[in-house]
């Protein structure tokens, strides 16, 4: 059971708004206020870019989609890191195939594993995988922070951070604390993904966080035998791309091996690099690359 003690964000915000002539959007009055009250943005030392990887549902392929981005932007020459920021369902250590718990140097930071060219952290490396994380807000804050700045993360000209779902104290707390490049939208074709991803967009715009874009996730499944492409789902997202006006980035297929990769800790676009999924995401990865390099 999750303990909680605050009263959600919506809520608050909802009565807010109630008080403000109806309006569900802030003044400026409280815009200039709620300023005031977050803390100042610092860069992490060594690091060009940061990328996060959202997706508002969960189930949708968010993590999956970080690691081979992260792999695919390591063999594209780029220096990557990546964060699992999901303190209570980490997955990237499995899914990069990491065990070890980090190294600490002589000035008490945490130096990330590297696999697959790619440096990672995750809470998966620091707790007993066995037993659930029961934290509440502050702790989560206190970790959070930890893996970022407790770090040596650079050199890197990109760190993708892997978040969980949902707009919660995680995704306030990086746009609050870091200098975020871009986030990169994750979702599945159909209207209940893509509605709840339309909410983590609006977050990301309130926030003043520009968006690289969407993905669309298990777009569609090609037959091995003949080549012939079948949409799993009744795609709605062009309509939902156009209603944020926001880019569709790549639609990534549906494959089989994905699951078996992912629970083997060896990502896809490394075992079939030659295959439609890696080509989709060496497209992908060339957009997130030239979108950082515009920002910077």
């Amino acid at each position: 059971m999750a303990l909680m003690n605050r009263i959600p964000t919506n809520f608050l915000w909802t009565r807010l708004s109630q008080s403000a002539n109806h309006s569900t959007q802030p003044t400026s009055r409280q815009l200039e206020l709620m300023a005031r009250s977050l803390p100042k943005r610092q860069e992490l030392h060594g690091v060009k870019s940061i990328v996060v990887v959202a997706s508002g549902k969960g189930g949708v392929g968010k993590s999956t989609t970080s690691v081979n981005l992260a792999v695919t932007l390591a063999q594209m020459g780029q220096k990557v890191g990546l964060l699992d920021s999901d303190v209570f369902g980490p997955s990237v250590p499995l899914m990069m195939n990491l065990t070890e718990t980090p190294l600490i140097n002589k000035d008490n930071l945490m130096i990330p594993p590297i696999n697959y060219g790619v440096k990672c952290l995750s809470m998966g490396l620091l707790v007993d995988n066995s037993k659930p994380i029961v934290w509440r807000g502050p702790l989560v804050m206190s970790a959070l922070q930890r893996l970022l700045r407790g770090a040596v993360w650079g050199p890197l000209d990109i760190l993708i951070v892997d978040t969980p779902p949902g707009t919660g104290d995680i995704h306030l707390s990086l746009s609050q604390n870091v200098p975020v490049t871009g986030a990169l939208l994750i979702s599945t074709p159909q209207t209940a993904a893509l509605e709840v991803a339309s909410r983590g967009a609006e977050m990301y715009k309130t926030l003043k966080i520009p968006l690289i874009g969407l993905v669309e996730n298990m777009s569609h499944a090609t037959c091995p035998n003949c080549g012939h492409t079948v949409d799993v789902f009744e795609s709605q997202t062009e309509r939902f791309v156009e209603k944020l006006n926001i880019e569709l980035l790549e639609r990534i297929p549906i494959v089989r091996r994905v699951a078996e990769c992912s629970d083997s800790g060896t990502p896809l676009v490394l075992l079939e690099s030659e295959s439609e999924y890696a080509k989709s995401f060496r497209r992908l990865g060339e957009r997130v690359v030239q979108f950082v390099n515009k920002s910077s």
